[in-house]
């Protein structure tokens, strides 16, 4: 039938997540610096990467076998949390083994395969120098994961509950100014990009310049930690938060393969969960361009010049207009600095029409800033009437260095209710900024237990492994201060399974880890909290030795869920 399934041969040395044994801890959340150094002293010298436990295949996923003893739970900010987590939430595996015959998943990956072509799952093709730019062009079906991840329902639960009271959390913290101000501050100094966005909020603050009517797209992403049977929270996107659209459809697909298939798989389709993240996006893009209140305004989806994901735009588009009779314009950074003007009354125009809604699918990296045309068009948009989406503000709040700092004690406490900020510090790992000198001497000696993040989005930015000793000590030697650019965040472990992985028509088998995003989305105009829901979700799988997470970026493939 065409499709090819080819098996890769997976060694100990390439194998990227490596086990602590059970009676190590990896969680480090508000522990002092000597109990850190001596948690680590007592763990296993384990080679990174490679994992000493053997595995076993439950389910057609391989998995760790799961461990009889307890984790260490190392002192969260107050006692007993740990202990309630692993009461609520067990790890289960698919309730049924799987055996795939070959006949069976040659029958499956053909039948995915057709279906993505038939109902969009696509994507522009690299190789073909059109496909970014225009529609119909060079498509490919997006990298997908052949069968759903399965999750324990507790965790799944865990995870949309948290989406709502992060909402509030970005929106609440977006207002304290002079929080963001001083929390970046050091990093502005040594980080051109966040200097420039801090430029443009610090501008907004001058002119005394309000959003009134606030909306937020947000993506909250967690791993599962496998000794310790935690969700932790990866990060929080409040920018250009992708796959709403590419997203649903393979929690489609796999429905679809599961209603086709199910019997012979043992696998039950009503357990992969309805998404209806692009449906309740373009809800909340409906909502804020009614509360702009001019119904000849327009929603503009600002877009990278190249843009090979721009079908998961598209599907949004389609449903404004479709469902809501909104129409939308796309336009370039440089496009809006050429075509837009502000009006007398603060109205954005871009070619005579009036933005009520600003939505950004990019603006995110400092490689969508070639040159002053686009921080002159951002800058522009700040300054106007239109609803940002992220505003300034919410762009800020979703800094790696915010991120850090909203872990520290009795911070959350600002911006939160006790009971809110409770249940988010559950999902919280361990954050450090680099002035923590005994946790930088932790991760030098320990770099395998770490993750160096610097204030980027889009993927590939992260240090993994030797390369955050190498970089610790680099930082050291020069004594830079640039190490206010970046922030600690303890490595999570999750369970890697076998799986099959389908990229330009290929069927792949590997060991894989997942990573679960629950969007939700934020609504508010003055008092009136008009919309906060979680929004479906994202789940991404990739090879294991692989560091980086990011489907656009080539790291990892869309991927559903299976409740257990």
């Amino acid at each position: 039938m065409g499709a090819i399934c080819s098996s890769l041969a997976i060694s100990h040395s390439s194998i990227a997540v490596s086990y602590l044994s059970s009676s190590s801890a990896t969680s480090f959340l508000h522990c002092s610096p000597n109990s850190i150094s001596n948690i680590i002293a007592t763990l296993p010298t384990y080679r990174a990467g490679f994992s000493q436990t053997p595995l076993q295949v439950v389910g057609g996923r391989m998995m760790k076998p799961s461990s009889s003893s307890s984790p260490v739970s190392l002192g969260f900010s107050q006692s007993g949390e740990t202990k309630e987590v692993q009461e609520e939430v067990v790890l289960k595996p698919f309730a049924t083994s799987l055996s795939i015959s070959p006949a069976l998943l040659e029958n499956l990956v053909y039948d995915a395969l057709v279906w993505s072509s038939l109902n969009g799952l696509v994507v522009g093709d690299k190789s073909v120098k059109r496909s970014g730019t225009s529609p119909g062009v060079g498509m490919v079906h997006a990298p997908f994961a052949l069968l759903p991840m399965p999750i324990q329902e507790g965790f799944w639960k865990q995870a949309c509950e948290l989406a709502p009271i992060f909402n509030e959390l970005v929106d609440r913290v977006s207002l304290d100014g002079k929080f963001l101000q001083d929390s970046l501050s050091r990093t502005k100094k040594v980080d051109a990009f966040t200097s420039r966005l801090l430029g443009i909020h610090s501008k907004m603050l001058e002119i005394n310049k309000k959003e009134v009517i606030r909306l937020g797209l947000h993506r909250s992403d967690y791993m599962l930690d496998a000794e310790t049977s935690l969700l932790y929270q990866i990060e929080l996107n409040t920018i250009s938060s992708s796959f709403a659209g590419l997203g649903c459809l393979v929690s489609d697909l796999h429905r679809h393969l599961l209603n086709q298939h199910g019997k012979d798989l043992g696998l039950n389709p009503k357990r992969v969960p309805g998404n209806t993240a692009v449906r309740q996006f373009a809800e909340a893009l409906a909502k804020a361009w009614n509360e702009y209140d001019n119904k000849r305004a327009v929603v503009m989806f600002v877009v990278q010049p190249e843009e090979r994901n721009m079908y998961d735009q598209h599907w949004l588009s389609f449903l404004l207009k479709e469902i809501y009779g909104v129409n939308t314009i796309r336009k370039t950074l440089a496009e809006i600095d050429g075509e837009g003007q502000l009006l007398l009354d603060g109205s954005l125009a871009i070619g005579g029409q009036i933005v009520a809604v600003v939505y950004f699918r990019a603006g995110y990296s400092p490689n969508d800033y070639p040159s002053e045309s686009e921080w002159n068009a951002r800058l522009m948009m700040e300054q106007s009437t239109a609803i940002k989406c992220p505003s300034i503000s919410y762009h800020l709040v979703g800094t790696k260095k915010i991120q850090q700092e909203l872990a520290k004690p009795l911070v959350l406490e600002r911006f939160l209710e006790d009971e809110d900020a409770a249940k988010l510090r559950k999902c919280f790992a361990g954050l450090w900024s680099l002035d923590d000198s005994e946790v930088v001497k932790t991760a030098i000696e320990r770099p395998e237990l770490f993750v160096l993040k610097p204030q980027r989005e889009g993927g590939g930015n992260n240090i993994y492994g030797d390369d955050v000793k190498e970089m610790l000590l680099k930082l050291q030697h020069e004594k830079s201060k640039e190490q206010a650019a970046y922030i600690l965040m303890q490595r999570i472990f999750p369970t890697a399974s076998l799986s099959y992985l389908i990229r330009e028509g290929i069927c792949h088998q590997n060991n894989a880890i997942s990573e679960l995003g629950i969007y939700g989305a934020y609504l508010r105009n003055n008092d009136k909290v008009i919309m906060n829901d979680h929004c479906g979700y994202l789940m991404r799988t990739k090879d294991s030795s692989s560091n980086e997470g990011g489907v656009a970026t080539g790291f990892a493939v869309l991927d559903s869920v299976y409740l257990t």
